[in-house]
């Protein structure tokens, strides 16, 4: 089994001021991120012990512990990476292209990813699904009810409540207006043009 590391924010903790103050990034990554990577790690350990050993008892939960320490970890690396100091600003190129074409407009696009960041439990995701080769808007409860089988997450923004309760207490909206002002449309862009690339 590899074990797997927390990765290291692309900026300092401070950086993404005043949208995400410093003191809830370090919270969020290196204690909130840090546990799914934890959690991943034990769940893999164990199951692998008792392939070892035989005893299946515990399959159920370890597998239920795995698969949500898992898409944690891996929504919080889309989702540190989607954010930069120097963001802000809109799509452009293909993906600005794409978005227009199967949401009609950025705007619309934007007011439905908004709306599902309001309405989730978890995550909103903006995906790319090859399987019918469209982009799509998810909301996402904790990090893997009401996920989509087969797609690649682009664009992920938290919004478990230790995202901004510290910042913004209840009001969710003030947090997801503050997102767009971070949001790193070149990574955004790179993802979907990697995963495209992938399957064309």
């Amino acid at each position: 089994m590899t074990e797997q590391e927390l990765i290291e924010l692309p900026y300092n903790h401070e950086d993404l001021e005043p949208g995400i103050s410093a003191q809830v990034v370090e919270w969020h990554h290196k204690t909130h991120h840090q546990s799914y990577v934890n959690g991943w790690n034990t769940a893999e350990e164990k199951l692998e012990k008792q392939r070892e050993t035989g005893d299946f008892s515990s399959t159920g939960s370890l597998l239920r512990s795995f698969t949500h320490n898992f898409c944690g970890n891996i929504l919080h690396d889309v989702f540190w990476s989607n954010m930069s100091p120097n963001g802000g600003g809109e799509p452009e190129g293909a993906l600005r292209e794409r978005i227009e074409e199967e949401f009609g407009s950025y705007e619309n696009w934007k007011k439905e990813f908004e709306e599902a960041a309001k309405a989730a439990g978890g995550w909103a995701l903006l995906v790319y699904i090859p399987y019918s080769n469209e982009l799509h808007n998810v909301a996402v409860d904790k990090h893997d009810q009401g996920a989509v089988w087969g797609a690649h997450p682009v664009l992920a923004l938290d919004v478990w409540e230790h995202s901004y309760y510290h910042d913004y207490g209840p009001k969710r909206g003030g947090f997801i207006e503050s997102f767009f002002d971070l949001v790193d449309w070149e990574d955004v862009q790179n993802r979907y043009e990697d995963v495209v690339g992938k399957f064309e």
